[in-house]
């Protein structure tokens, strides 16, 4: 059930994360991109590798938050209802 739960989080993360790479670099050169004025120093693959790591990142802690309070939610509905009968 775990291994389950988790997939259902880590899997749309990954294709959010994949569809919003593409979206970003089709529209942005990273060796173009400066940090505080200064060039970034990175590759464009090593660019592309953490861009990526963090676009998943983000969209796992969402998917996560998502199922954690859809997962609180279930179980406050299921206690209301068990107090009821």
């Amino acid at each position: 059930m775990l291994a389950r739960r988790l997939f259902s989080v880590v899997w749309p993360a990954f294709l959010v994360a994949s569809i919003l790479e593409m979206v970003v670099f089709a529209l942005v050169d990273p060796s173009e991109l400066q940090w505080l004025g200064w060039p970034a120093g990175l590759s464009r693959s090593g660019f592309y590798s953490l861009s990526f790591f963090f676009f998943w990142i983000v969209t796992l802690a969402s998917s996560g938050l998502t199922a954690l309070l859809a997962q609180a939610s279930d179980d406050t509905e299921h206690g209301s209802q068990a107090g009821s009968h």
